[in-house]
């Protein structure tokens, strides 16, 4: 697992054949198969999606040979996390903003997340992007590591189908009401510890990111729960008092309007703290694979 957090910091993602998105063209062959606006479809979509990938987990750990399973285990976390795309999305958001420009931001923003960023100025642009960097340190990061160690190759990959699964189809319309609930009530349940590891790691990592330890972890006991996601909201609300900012507001998407509740008590965020938050995000990536391999040594 460390040689796998190693090669993403160097490599990062691949630009074309990543596994996850060869695994996203298969997920969209099988939905275009069983869709159905009904709720068991969804279901049967994602055994049929999820199962096959925890299987090829599990075929990965029956190599005898020790040096062929520590491969293929480094192989599997560098497919799942990532971290280092992660936090280079962040820094060219930031450039862009440094260097004013807006239309360079703006085509980049989809990169993190599903905004509209037609409307979006530089305020609203930093505070869209320091908000992604706090989710999807959980759902990039945290969560693959956190089920690696508590169930191997298996866990590493099951975990990230079934977060793409939640990305393509876990959303409230019409489309997918009823069809992808299975996927982001599943996404929700696998979230559901590691968003709370952030959200702890984010308040002890809050010094290196300019930020107080028990700020961070006040405002983590108050507002994390007021997000409408059960675990989006823990991962915000400690970055917001690690960095001393307020995350939250009116988010668009499309022709869809969200009114999020505000977290934190500084002021909304500024370009400067998107390079902030990249750090402390670098260092609860860090920490996650700290207790995970010191989880993996202890069941050892």
């Amino acid at each position: 697992m460390l040689a796998g957090v190693a090669i993403d910091a160097v490599l990062a993602d691949p630009r074309r054949g990543h596994p996850v998105a060869l695994f996203g063209t298969a997920a969209a062959g099988v939905e275009r198969r069983l869709y159905g606006d009904d709720r068991l479809r969804g279901v049967a979509h994602v055994a049929a999606c999820v199962v096959p990938v925890a299987l090829l987990g599990l075929a990965a750990t029956r190599p005898r040979d020790p040096v062929v399973r520590a491969a293929l285990s480094a192989a599997a976390t560098w497919a799942v996390i990532g971290g280092t795309t992660l936090g280079r999305e962040g820094t060219a958001m930031a450039s862009f903003l440094e260097d004013g420009d807006l239309a360079g931001a703006r085509g980049r923003l989809p990169h993190l997340c599903g905004r509209d960023p037609s409307g979006l100025e530089a305020a609203g642009l930093a505070r869209a992007t320091v908000e992604s960097i706090a989710e999807n340190t959980s759902d990039a990061v945290v969560a693959p590591l956190f089920w690696g160690a508590v169930a191997g190759v298996p866990g590493l990959l099951a975990y990230r189908a079934v977060n793409t699964l939640d990305a393509m189809v876990g959303h409230r319309n019409a489309r997918y009401e009823r069809f992808g609930w299975a996927a982001a009530r599943l996404d929700d349940v696998a979230n559901l510890v590691p968003a709370r590891i952030t959200g702890l790691l984010a308040a002890l990592a809050a010094p290196l990111a300019g930020g107080s330890v028990r700020r961070a972890a006040a405002v983590l006991r108050r507002d994390g729960h007021r997000h409408p996601s059960p675990n989006a909201g823990r991962c915000e609300a400690a970055f917001a008092g690690a960095l001393d900012r307020t995350l939250g507001g009116v988010n668009v998407y499309g022709t869809r309007v969200e009114h999020r509740p505000e977290m934190g008590d500084g002021p909304a965020p500024e370009v400067a703290d998107i390079r902030r938050s990249v750090r402390l995000a670098r260092a609860v990536g860090l920490g996650a694979a700290a207790l995970a391999v010191a989880t993996l040594l202890r069941r050892r």
